[in-house]
């Protein structure tokens, strides 16, 4: 049955090349030659659906729209009536791509760079928030306004929370862009917009612990197909994981550990004619683990 909802984080990573491969460009930002491949999560359920290669540059606005409008098509293709909510940090609060998500009733919530005139706007709450602080002589004091805002580049007003911290090293205001006309500024803050850090632990765990940044490659295209395979490697611990009963503390373990447990062991594997039998030493700790699995792992029927 289809979700009623999804929500999908959008983020980039760099990704160094060691080399003048096809894509890779200098990118101040990290002071690396390096490719900054997208990656898109089903955060809520640890589920990778998009990783696509790319040059080390900054997203444009057309980009960010055509990679939008392809995960959309491919989601409502499947799921018509499942409401779609992009996260993303201020790279994809771009104006084309913001307007695509309006006239096709997508949801986001994006990062939004702060400017004197967004600023300008939450002072009230901004002086409220100082001024607690410094009476109170507390150490920090958080504080959430909204506003509507229109940047000289969109073509409408649009809703724009603002999270304003105090401390004693001075004051700290975060903004984010959103379409949705529910929910409070701090919830839309602190509760939805931040569990999109999630998504970074994911994209650790592909990058890190199946070491999709090996891409060494000359060809963009044997680049792409290299993080194909090393999401389809992604998919296979989750599934391993998953099978894993809740009880247990590798049903929540890191791939890295699930490797070591599950796969780096020895064993002696002899073929039958009809089947394949695995005999393990009989000191295996997670001997009683892999008898279940088989079965669990089993594709079911209709």
């Amino acid at each position: 049955m289809p979700p009623s909802r999804v929500t999908l984080d959008i983020d980039a990573t760099c990704d160094v090349a060691h080399g003048h491969q096809q894509l890779s460009l200098f990118n101040a930002h990290y002071d690396e030659r390096c490719f900054l491949p997208i990656h898109v999560y089903d955060t809520d359920k640890s589920r990778p659906v998009a990783v696509i290669l790319r040059p080390g540059k900054t997203p444009s606005g057309v980009e960010v729209r055509a990679h939008l409008r392809r995960l959309v098509r491919r989601i409502r293709s499947r799921w018509p009536s499942t409401r779609v909510l992009f996260r993303g940090d201020g790279h994809y609060a771009r104006p084309e791509a913001m307007t695509w998500c309006e006239e096709n009733d997508v949801d986001y919530v994006f990062g939004l760079p702060g400017t004197k005139p967004l600023s300008r706007k939450v002072d009230e709450t901004a002086d409220a928030v100082r001024t607690e602080r410094a009476i109170g002589a507390k150490d920090v004091v958080r504080g959430y306004a909204e506003t509507r805002h229109k940047a000289g580049s969109w073509r409408t007003e649009r809703r724009a929370v603002a999270r304003i911290e105090a401390t004693p090293l001075g004051l700290d205001i975060r903004f984010i862009v959103t379409n949705l006309d529910r929910g409070s500024a701090e919830w839309l803050y602190e509760t939805l917009y931040c569990a999109r850090g999630q998504a970074e632990n994911l994209i650790k765990l592909h990058k890190a612990q199946l070491a999709s940044d090996r891409t060494s490659c000359r060809s963009a295209l044997a680049n792409q197909v290299r993080l194909v395979l090393h999401t389809a490697a992604y998919w296979l611990m989750l599934a391993v994981r998953d099978a894993i009963p809740k009880e247990r503390d590798l049903a929540k373990a890191e791939f890295a550990t699930l490797r070591l447990k599950l796969l780096k062991i020895a064993a002696r594997v002899v073929e039958m004619a009809s089947r394949v039998r695995l005999a393990f030493a009989a000191a295996c700790p997670e001997a009683e683990l892999f008898a279940g699995l088989p079965a669990a792992l089993m594709p079911r029927g209709p």
